[in-house]
């Protein structure tokens, strides 16, 4: 841009300074401005727009002018205009709407994972300074950016050189009393520390799910609390206390200073077991658990694959609880405990395990919600007349859950087509001969009866080979299969020995089962999808169920119940039944597991998985650059 006389060619520009030097300036500066009037009127070159306060403005800028420029100089006469804000209020308004915005940007649901996010917490105050309005073509003398522009012109101005007038315009200008700059934001973390505590990639739809969800997580710590009370603290602590709070509820300090927890109060404030912690975790007071039975037939093969068996497609989610009872377990126990543990993943860790001979029983729980569990109890008892025999018989396991008592049965009746009677007396002798709870206490004393466990409990689950036939011959059984699948199964349960005798009532008293939609889960050949091609040929049945049983009405809602048919190691299918549970406040007096897990499992099941995984990244890999392209 070109320049006249040492200055800009900017309309509307103005600089305000104090003169400096002795009376001989001041007098030479009022003659040479009378001569400027006069001289303009004939030159006309420089033109000075004037800012609002038009007299007192003009009359210190002419008061600066060297001699040569004032001959250049012309008045034109304007309408003044009302004055403009102070810099003052122009400050204050900036640091209001950085702060504004940096509180919208901290309340929005934006993606915590946004690549374009990548610049520091100072940039919102540059951005706003650099994008702040300009009028005109030059800036105005309320602008900071004035007093760097001009000393910047003056220096490229040719007259400004020769004559010498630059270094006593750059003297001035350096000596221009300018009011404060707005005040930076007190943020000095980079948006890597600020986006530390971000969640997984894979888990970006959650906070967004949460949210919507679960609206007490988003709004448990929010920034006007903390305002409100007048806190003094940096963005980057706020950054933090912000991510940790995401996912779990904030705790007060005068909440933690209360002891009422140990009362055992159902409704005390912080109260481990209470219903204010189970709100948190279940605002529906419901949970989801999984209860599945096998039969393995001793086989000391294991499936390759159990995701379909305990991960099943139809629900978008996994269960809060896993419970799975075996018959006919394999030989090596612990290695189908580290088998569970792997498919299920780190978010689940085994609560308890116990065995009587081959009937095993597992219980995996989200990590999460070991805290809230009493001290895992469990008993066994058997069935057959020489008791070191231990392959008929039942083995239950119970523990509290909040203020919710469970009871898991696992048990194998006797076998045999005809044999209905000895299967009443095993399940007899199991509700009188198991001998729980031990010490954790009954949540309903009074509605409990020393002589059938089951009501002592307020959520029974009983699965297992019970071994109940279907009382029809195999070519009757085989042709109403084969003729119509899916009304198969309801014609067959017209012959079913467990159904026919729970609605006499002389078995599973109290119990209900889930309807039934799937083929019968006995008699297999291993490793196919046929029934029995043996000369037996014994007639498919439904001998491995899951029945249930609540003290409260409605507490227990069955919501899938099926096979899995794809794992072909035995002549049992599995068989498993997802549940909703209502579950209730309880009191912290009871003996709690303290989040007790095996620990050692969880450790070599999670290494098992990561490896497992590796070894199948390795093999596709291979697989890609072992291929051959040949170009025809």
């Amino acid at each position: 841009m070109s320049s006249l006389n040492g200055f800009s060619q900017h309309s509307g520009t103005c600089i305000t300074q104090r003169a400096e030097g002795g009376a001989v300036q001041d007098l030479q500066a009022k003659k040479a401005g009378k001569a400027a009037k006069k001289e303009a009127s004939n030159n006309g070159a420089l033109t000075f727009e004037s800012p609002p306060r038009v007299d007192a403005l003009l009359n210190e800028t002419l008061k600066l002018l060297p001699d040569e420029l004032k001959a250049n100089v012309k008045i034109k006469s304007i309408t003044p205009r009302p004055p403009r804000k102070p810099r003052l209020e122009r400050a204050a308004s900036l640091d209001e709407k950085n702060w504004k915005r940096w509180r919208r940007f901290r309340t929005s649901q934006e993606s915590l994972t946004d690549p374009n996010e990548t610049s520091s917490s100072n940039g919102s105050l540059q951005e706003a300074a650099l994008t702040s309005p300009i009028r005109g073509r030059g800036t105005t003398c309320c602008e900071p950016s004035s007093l760097h522009s001009s000393p910047d012109a003056s220096e490229e101005s040719p007259v400004g050189k020769s004559k010498g007038s630059t270094s006593d315009l750059g003297k001035r200008a350096s000596e221009i009393s300018t009011r404060p700059l707005p005040p930076m934001e007190l943020n000095v973390a980079s948006h890597t520390l600020r986006t530390a505590n971000k969640i997984d990639p894979d888990l970006m739809d959650y906070r967004h799910y949460s949210q919507n969800k679960f609206g007490r997580v988003s709004n448990s710590l929010s920034d006007t609390r903390l305002h409100g009370n007048g806190i003094v603290y940096d963005n980057c602590s706020t950054d933090s206390m912000k991510s940790t709070f995401s996912l779990l509820t904030p705790i007060r300090s005068k909440d933690v200073r209360s002891r009422s927890y140990l009362e055992g109060s159902l409704l005390a404030s912080g109260a481990l077991l209470g219903a204010e912690e189970l709100s948190r975790y279940f605002p529906d007071r419901n949970i989801g658990i999984f209860v599945a039975t096998w039969n393995m037939q001793g086989q000391k093969e294991l499936p390759e694959n159990l995701d379909d068996f305990l991960l099943p497609t139809d629900p978008d989610y996994a269960q809060d609880m896993y419970v799975i009872g075996v018959q006919e377990g394999c030989p090596d126990r612990r290695e189908w405990e580290i088998r569970l543990q792997e498919t299920l993943g780190p978010h689940y860790v085994m609560l308890y395990s116990a065995a009587h001979g081959v009937l095993y029983m597992s219980v995996f729980i989200r990590r999460d919600l070991i805290w809230f569990c009493s001290e895992v109890e469990y008993a066994t008892v058997t069935t057959r007349i020489v008791s070191q025999i231990k392959t008929k018989g039942a083995l239950g396991i119970c523990f509290t859950f909040f203020g919710t008592s469970f009871l898991f049965i696992t048990s194998h009746f006797t076998s045999g087509d005809s044999k209905v009677n000895e299967r009443k007396l095993d399940y007899n002798k199991t509700i009188q001969a198991l001998t729980l709870p031990k010490v954790v206490p009954d949540t309903n004393p009074y509605r409990s009866s020393s002589g059938d466990v089951t009501t002592r409990f307020d959520e029974v689950f009983w699965f297992g080979d019970f071994n109940f036939r279907l009382n029809k011959d195999r070519e009757t059984v085989d042709s109403i299969l084969n003729q119509n699948p899916e009304t198969g199964v309801s014609k067959l349960l017209a012959y079913d020995q467990l159904t026919s005798e729970m609605g006499r009532g002389s078995i599973f008293k109290g119990f209900q089962e889930a309807d039934i939609h799937f083929r019968p889960s006995y008699k297999f050949d291993i490793g196919k999808d046929s029934y029995d091609t043996t000369s037996k040929q014994r007639t498919p049945s439904y001998t491995d169920r899951v029945v249930f049983r609540s003290r409260y009405r409605d507490d227990i809602q069955a919501v899938k119940y099926s096979s899995c048919p794809v794992i072909k190691t035995s002549d049992h299918r599995p068989v498993f039944a997802l549940f909703r549970v209502k579950v209730r406040p309880g009191r912290d007096n009871i003996p709690l597991a303290a989040g007790q897990f095996d620990r050692e499992l969880y450790l070599i099941g999670i290494k098992r998985r990561i490896t497992r995984e590796l070894q199948n990244r390795r093999q596709q890999k291979d697989q890609k650059s072992s291929s051959i392209c040949s170009i025809s």
